[in-house]
């Protein structure tokens, strides 16, 4: 099923994760009134996960040390 452009006003915006470390986890959040996790990956030094926001994502956290590459800039986490 192909997309709307018109039914998704924030889709299209991407961010890459490196891990810089093993055991890195990305944690997908939900849009609503209620923000909820529903969705978890877990990445090992090197992996690179690429992830898109869509009508049901609207934040993603990322534990671990890692390497976060979005359309505003670059952002490490974890770093001491």
């Amino acid at each position: 099923m192909q997309e709307d452009d018109n039914d998704c006003a924030v889709c299209g915006d991407y961010i890459a994760v490196k891990a810089l470390e093993n055991g890195v986890t990305i944690i997908g959040m939900t849009r609503g009134r209620d923000t909820r996790l529903h969705h978890t990956e877990h990445l090992d030094a090197g992996e690179v996960m690429i992830a898109q926001f869509t009508d049901n994502t609207s934040a993603v956290k990322v534990r671990g040390r890692a390497e976060i590459l979005t359309r505003h800039g670059r952002i490490r986490s974890g770093l001491d």
